[in-house]
């Protein structure tokens, strides 16, 4: 592996993929063996995750969310919505194997949808009904950090109730505290994972792709560059190209890397901003290179080795994915339960083995090497020092600086 591409004649890596590692989004970290899960609510608690002294975070009381008569003991059923591709599923059968074995146990039926591509996307289209006091149909979900603040800022989502999760106790102990959601009162991580720069090189002529600025001004890639919709992201990862720090970037700083996708995009440089749809065209190669959530394009890499990704040399973001209960969701207990049962290392480790981020869970890289010692091994599962040292969480935002921030951001990706 060199310092920015993980290297596919890796024969680590080469097995892990074999066994279906894959997409988006526990390890140790340095010499003093401080947890990924650590590192993460560290950085979260300065970053990304929460927010500083303005209404999305600890500092601003949530609403209560509403909450609806619960269902779940005369209905079996457990509606959840997820990001695709991100968790195991049977590559002969299609079947998902752990949510199979949790009916089984339970008799509860999940209605698994991959209906999450962008945070901001599915927050469109369930704040209607949130606003409303609707059901949405849906009893669980996974989303981002920042997005479960602003759920738990305006009464979106519900608190949880740990007598329905005794396995919660598995939590890594680094992540019960996070500023935006102190003591895990409404959330409980799903996977954690990087943003970096997917490429294939049957696109850009066997060129690699390994700085933002190389991205976005390479006019060998003119009007085939696409960046992410998620604005801290794409904008966290301009920044440090720009050798800011996102844990305390100012306006001046995010303007300046506002400008440099401004000058792409009126340059022809970039194609246009997606979710993680992205996938189909940088495998079709209608995409040579893109912002990418570095897990899909592991996915990608298993069918076609030309199909790269690059951590760049001056930084990455990091993030974490949440599962919440919405409000006035019909099937609460059930939800728990469900979260409960991921929460067993053991069926954690069967998820990791497949989709490859980094696990919430304690307990879950012991499980791991007995599945397969090279998975507790392999970099993508446990990051290396220097990968971990690269890596930035991006810092928290007050409401009035979201708002600012979100609105300059769209202003690039409308149209």
């Amino acid at each position: 592996m060199n310092d920015n591409s993980f290297d596919m004649d890796n024969p680590v890596l080469r097995a892990a993929l074999a066994r279906g590692l894959v997409s988006r989004r526990s390890a140790m970290m340095g010499a003093a063996g401080v947890s990924a899960a650590a590192f993460l609510a560290a950085c979260g608690s300065a970053g990304k995750n929460p927010t500083t002294g303005g209404a999305s975070g600890s500092a601003a009381p949530a609403k209560t969310a509403a909450a609806a008569q619960d269902m779940s003991d005369t209905e079996k059923l457990v509606n959840w919505s997820n990001w695709t591709e991100y968790i195991d599923v049977d590559d002969k059968t299609k079947s998902r194997p752990t949510l199979d074995a949790f009916t089984k146990a339970t008799g509860i039926k999940v209605n698994y949808t991959e209906d999450y591509l962008d945070n901001d996307e599915f927050y469109a289209k369930v704040r209607p009904l949130l606003q409303q006091g609707k059901d949405t149909g849906r009893d669980v979900w996974c989303s981002t950090d920042w997005m479960v603040a602003r759920l738990i800022r305006q009464g979106y989502v519900q608190k949880l109730d740990l007598a329905n999760i005794p396995n919660a106790k598995n939590l890594d102990a680094s992540l019960k505290n996070v500023e935006f959601d102190p003591g895990r009162t409404y959330s409980l991580p799903w996977q954690s994972g990087f943003a970096g720069i997917g490429y294939n090189l049957k696109a850009t002529g066997g060129k690699k792709i390994e700085s933002i600025t190389q991205l976005l001004t390479d006019p060998s890639l003119k009007g085939k560059v696409t960046l992410l919709t998620e604005m801290r992201d794409t904008v966290g990862l301009v920044m440090m190209d720009q050798g800011k720090d996102i844990t305390k970037f100012t306006d001046a700083d995010f303007q300046a890397a506002i400008d440099m996708i401004q000058q792409a995009k009126d340059a022809g440089q970039i194609k246009g901003f997606t979710g993680n749809e992205y996938t189909d065209g940088l495998a079709k190669g209608d995409i040579a290179a893109c912002v990418a959530w570095t897990g899909d394009v592991v996915q990608l890499q298993f069918d076609d080795p030309k199909i790269q990704y690059a951590l760049p040399q001056k930084g990455f973001t990091l993030w974490s994915d949440n599962f919440v209960i919405p409000a006035m969701a019909k099937h609460k207990k059930n939800a728990e339960k469900l979260i409960d049962y991921y929460y067993d290392p053991k069926v954690m480790a069967q998820v990791a083995a497949y989709v490859n981020y980094i696990a919430p869970v304690a307990g879950t890289k012991e499980e791991l090497v007995k599945i397969d010692k090279s998975l507790a091994d392999n970099p993508l599962i446990v990051p290396t020092q220097d990968v971990l040292a690269r890596a930035q969480v991006f810092r928290g935002l007050s409401e009035a600086e979201e708002t600012k921030y979100s609105r300059m951001y769209a202003s690039i990706t409308a149209g």
